[in-house]
Order: structure tokens, then sequence, then C-alpha cells
């Protein structure tokens, strides 16, 4: 397995992958066909494919300003328990590092404890609570943050 950047080739594996998690936020066609416009808010798109490049897993984020927003992680469902979203999220933090951010930023369903212990392995901490956020069932969503290391500091 290894991590990449995403292409716009991409898109239809990480459609597929999202559509099959229900933990993920389930982006409609034309975000996903935005994710890579030229006029699109900058993102970046990391990809854990195996050695045939099939997409395992992918994490989207927000990375405009100082401060990056982790907005989708999905990871296949007969791949998870294997490392990958660790993979993903240990990269998307190392770039985060590299760039101008100081922190990286998420929201996550309070009941999603798989996801919730994977970010706290890697010291985000929970900053906010938005009440009822989330629909069907309702629930809140966690606000988590990690600081990181700028160089250019």
């Amino acid at each position: 397995m290894f991590i990449r950047q995403g292409t716009p080739a991409d898109i239809p594996q990480m459609r597929a992958l999202a559509q099959q998690a229900d933990t993920a936020a389930h982006w409609a066609e034309r975000e996903y066909d935005a994710l890579f416009a030229p006029e699109a808010p900058k993102r970046i798109a990391l990809i854990a494919a195996d050695s045939d490049e099939t997409a395992r897993g992918f994490v989207i984020a927000r990375c405009e300003f100082d401060e990056w927003e982790i907005e989708n992680v999905v990871v296949a469902a007969d791949q998870r328990r294997r490392g990958i979203g660790s993979q993903l999220i240990a990269e998307l933090i190392r770039l985060a590092g590299q760039g101008r951010s100081t922190s990286v930023l998420l929201e996550v369903r309070e009941s999603n404890v798989a996801a919730r212990a994977l970010y706290q392995s890697f010291g985000f901490v929970q900053f906010a609570r938005r009440p009822r956020y989330y629909q069907d069932p309702d629930e809140d969503a966690l606000l988590l943050k990690i600081l990181v290391s700028n160089p250019r500091q």
C-alpha cells in the first residue's frame, strides 16, 4: 500500500468507496467533479492505493491559509483495521506541517468511536461540539484539532 496525490482520474474510485462507507461524508457528484477544478477552494486528496493502483482509501482536506480541515476520510470496508487510515492521516499531517499550516481540524460524529480513536492516537483534541449537527439519527458533531509543526515560522 502506498499513499499518493489524487488526480481527476481517481474520482470514480473515490465515489465508489464513499458510497460503500456508512460513516463517510456523502458528497454529490458535482462536489467530486469540482475537487480538482482551478476555481475550487484549495484542497488536497491523498489516495491509498495497492500495487495495481486500486484505491483502498482516501482523505480530502481543504488547505487554505494556516489551518487545514479534513473534509472526508474513507477506507474500503474490507481494508479497515490494516493501518490505511493511519497512513493517510499521518501523510496529511506531514504535508500540512511542511506548508503554511499551523493546525489541522475536523469534525466527527460522536458515535464514530473508531474514527475518534484514530484521531486521538495522533494527538487530536476536542475543542468544540455542534449539537444535533448530524441527522438520521440526530447526533452531535465533535470538532477536533491538532497543532502541526510549521518549519517556515
